[in-house]
């Protein structure tokens, strides 16, 4: 007879993700009129499933898809990101049983982990594209907490060249070249703000440029390794090398077809998922490496389905070796100390 595994003791890897302040760099949210996350949703996210994952903190984005680069098209794109912003601070809240928290500072998050059970909302923006051309929107994203801003998404925007241009939009391969004269006052904005700057989707211009610009360390909060799955939105040896050196950081995510050439789903897994984080430790040092999943934005692997199985990353990595320090960094650590940093670094 089988014992019931729900009767097993906890192994030492479950036993160790419990005591992680585990962050995930990159959740969206469903938009407009998404289920309450406070109930069982078919959200990839939602804090029932972040509580018995042992998934402590998630960075929720305000994510604007690329629209046409007019006054029209940033008022639109700035509205939406800000009434998202807003939705995403109403999520710290308690109701049904559950309760989550909305921290907005580094402070915020290590305190709020003290308590047990409790479900970390830190907001973000997604598409330099919802500032349009007035870094003063900046403000307004810190004023409700966002901790950092992607500068691009799929599309060319007022900031900077994306990895993946829209001929949809009108786009050609290059439109400034990286960032725009824009962009650079963006980013010094971004610093003064105490934000981090977001290069996931950027084209290699734009992050080789930030990377260089920024005075603080910039970080790939949702992307995958070019040399295993050779796809625009992945980082190449050369942008690697770079982060290393700047004191940057990837964080891997889960995209199936970011993981492995025309992935689907069902057929891409944690293990592959993690071919990607060895590769990106191996070459930038455990320091420069860390956790994302994109979830409700198209992240999902066959068995890290959504937030409730958090804790899978955790006992592959003890599997391939990693020490309860090394894992701490990875699943959180290395988020947090670059974001002290840009905190610290604030005007």
């Amino acid at each position: 007879m089988h014992a019931d595994p729900s009767q097993a003791e906890p192994t030492a890897a479950q036993a160790l993700h419990t005591r992680l302040l585990t962050l995930d760099s990159h959740i969206d949210i469903p938009w407009p009129n998404g289920p309450d996350p406070f109930t069982a949703t078919q959200r990839h996210v939602d804090i029932g499933k972040m509580v018995r994952g042992g998934l402590r903190a998630g960075c929720f984005a305000a994510y604007v898809g690329q629209g046409p680069r007019t006054p029209d098209g940033w008022t639109k794109a700035r509205e939406r990101a800000l009434a998202m912003l807003e939705e995403i601070r109403a999520m710290g809240a308690e109701r049904n049983g559950l309760r989550a928290v909305l921290a907005t500072s580094v402070a915020d998050i290590r305190q709020a982990a003290t308590e047990p059970g409790v479900a970390i909302i830190v907001p973000a923006v997604e598409n330099g594209h919802t500032i349009g051309e007035d870094i003063s929107v900046l403000d307004q994203f810190r004023a409700l907490g966002a901790c950092y801003l992607t500068l691009t998404h799929n599309g060319h925007n007022a900031l900077a060249d994306s990895s993946n241009p829209r001929k949809d939009l009108g786009d050609e391969a290059i439109l400034h070249g990286g960032l725009s004269a824009l962009g650079r006052e963006a980013v010094a904005a971004l610093n003064r703000l105490g934000m981090l700057i977001d290069v996931s989707h950027s084209s290699k211009a734009t992050m080789m440029q930030a990377a260089h610009l920024s005075t603080t360390p910039i970080v790939a909060t949702h992307s995958c390794i070019h040399a295993l799955c050779p796809v625009p939105r992945n980082l190449d040896d050369e942008q690697l090398d770079v982060l290393r050196e700047i004191g940057g950081l990837v964080q891997i995510t889960a995209v199936p077809s970011f993981v492995r050439p025309q992935g689907k789903v069902d057929a891409v897994g944690v293990a592959d998922y993690m071919d990607h984080l060895d590769y990106a430790v191996r070459r930038c040092g455990v320091e420069h490496v860390g956790i994302s999943s994109d979830f409700d934005g198209g992240g999902m692997l066959a068995d890290w389905r959504d937030a409730s199985q958090s804790a899978n990353l955790t006992a592959e990595l003890v599997r391939r070796g990693y020490d309860e320090s090394e894992i701490a960094a990875l699943w959180g650590g290395n988020f947090l100390r670059l974001l002290e940093r840009a905190e610290a670094a604030a005007a």
